[in-house]
């Protein structure tokens, strides 16, 4: 990425990136359709209201794994060969270590999180079940990430993807099967994202230990090396802290939604999954530009970073204006996707029109931190973020809970945070010289 034309790498960065990552959210979206239609809309209820609880425990993951991603962009643009590799390999050997912590703690966590969500007696049990198995095979998906960001981080987006492409095909057949056939109801969809999921993993460890470049894995250099872990850590630890955070503050912002009931529920999810997908491509983009920025500023080339980041803006708001003219329009139809009852429909219809034409705003806050995160900038924006989404957006939900009982201004306490952060990021952002946060430094 640090030659040749700015739109072409991020385009062919971010495009097998998209389509990965659609397979990826269609383990979960596909576990929804299909409860919710083979099953009902309780146990629609059930896997979406559930969401928060699982990436309070990922979004954690997720932002260690990118600063495993900037650590190794950096010295692969710099042509460090030796680092790269040190890197590679305490990568995994952190992520065995983070998937077991991970997987006990939140077993252990589960019934806390089940009190806090207040899930109504008709959902409870469905959400245990689904939050229980899915926690207890959570390393494949871990294990996948953080793979296919070593991968990310070297220019490769297009094996991840092919490997997410089959065992995407394989969650569709095994839910139908588990759900629709042999009436496993919520725990066969659960079963069906576990077993897809280890399957990916294995899949991007095969290639990682077969590789032929700087970046393959060998058994006998599997160790945690120290400066690298430290480099790790600094870089991923504000954003995974970041990540869990909001996740567990939705955890409250889920329990005022189940308030009004099942069917709020079911409709908050229907939504939730449309959400998911479409704000894909603008997560694409900026894990190309987070790449992108990670590899110029590793070589050198500021002015090229900040020229990647404007092109990866306006990419964000021409993906973002086209997506929400076609939810505006098909909002009804969407949300009947995921169930037909009509109080869901009601609902999810009303939360798609009212949701989507923020993303316009949030696309300048995600390009701008994922430029930042590049960089390995972290700390001030996961400041902006963790006041915005957590610290604002809690104390509007409180004021307004009191003063009105319509479910709609609830969930506008999404956008009031998006907004506000958007807004201290491209302040921020414009007032940051990248060049001093470079972070490679030979061992």
């Amino acid at each position: 990425m640090t030659q040749g034309s700015i739109v072409g790498n991020l385009f062919n960065f971010a495009l097998p990136l998209f389509c990965g990552n659609i397979f990826q959210q269609l383990y979960n979206t596909v576990d929804s359709i299909v409860v919710g239609n083979f099953v009902g809309k309780e146990a629609l209820a059930a896997v979406g209201s559930v969401d928060s609880v699982i990436f309070t425990f990922i979004g954690f993951f997720v932002g260690m794994s990118t600063g495993a991603g900037v650590v190794i962009s950096q010295y692969f643009g710099a042509k460090d060969e030796k680092n790269v590799s040190i890197a590679v390999h305490t990568t995994i050997v952190f992520t065995f270590i983070l998937s077991v912590i991970c997987t006990v703690s939140a077993l252990l966590a589960l019934p806390l999180f089940l009190r806090l969500l207040a899930i109504p007696d008709d959902v409870y049990e469905e959400a245990r079940v689904y939050l229980q198995l899915y926690f207890a095979g959570v390393s494949g998906m871990l294990f996948y990430n953080m793979g296919s960001g070593i991968l990310r981080a070297v220019g490769d987006s297009r094996r991840p993807l092919f490997f997410l492409l089959f065992s995407s095909i394989l969650n569709i057949v095994l839910d139908l099967l588990f759900v629709a056939v042999f009436k496993m109801g919520v725990a066969g969809a659960a079963w069906a994202t576990i077993i897809s999921q280890f399957l990916s993993a294995l899949l991007v460890l095969f290639v990682l230990f077969r590789e032929k470049e700087m970046y393959r894995l060998r058994v006998k250099k599997l160790r945690l090396d120290k400066f690298m872990l430290r480099n790790i850590v600094k870089i991923g630890l504000p954003g995974g802290l970041r990540m869990m955070i909001v996740a567990f503050s939705n955890v409250f912002v889920q329990s005022y939604i189940n308030a009004f009931g099942s069917a709020a529920m079911a409709g908050w999810s229907s939504y939730g999954k449309i959400d998911k997908i479409c704000i894909l491509p603008s997560q694409s983009i900026d894990l190309a530009i987070t790449t992108f920025a990670g590899q110029n500023l590793g070589a050198g080339n500021v002015e090229r970073t900040k020229k990647g980041t404007r092109t990866a803006l306006f990419l964000n708001w021409a993906v973002s204006f086209f997506l929400i003219v076609v939810t505006m329009i098909f909002a009804e139809k969407l949300v009947a996707c995921f169930n037909q009852d009509a109080d869901v429909l009601r609902f999810g219809t009303m939360f798609v029109r009212y949701m989507m034409p923020f993303y316009m705003v949030l696309s300048v806050n995600s390009t701008f931190s994922g430029s930042l995160q590049g960089a390995g900038n972290t700390k001030i924006p996961v400041a902006i973020m963790m006041g915005s989404f957590i610290v604002v957006r809690q104390i509007y939900l409180f004021i307004i809970s009191r003063l009105t009982t319509s479910v709609l201004w609830i969930v506008l306490g999404y956008p009031v945070g998006w907004c506000l952060s958007s807004l201290l990021m491209t302040i921020y952002y414009h007032r940051t010289d990248l060049e001093h946060y470079r972070i490679v430094a030979k061992q």
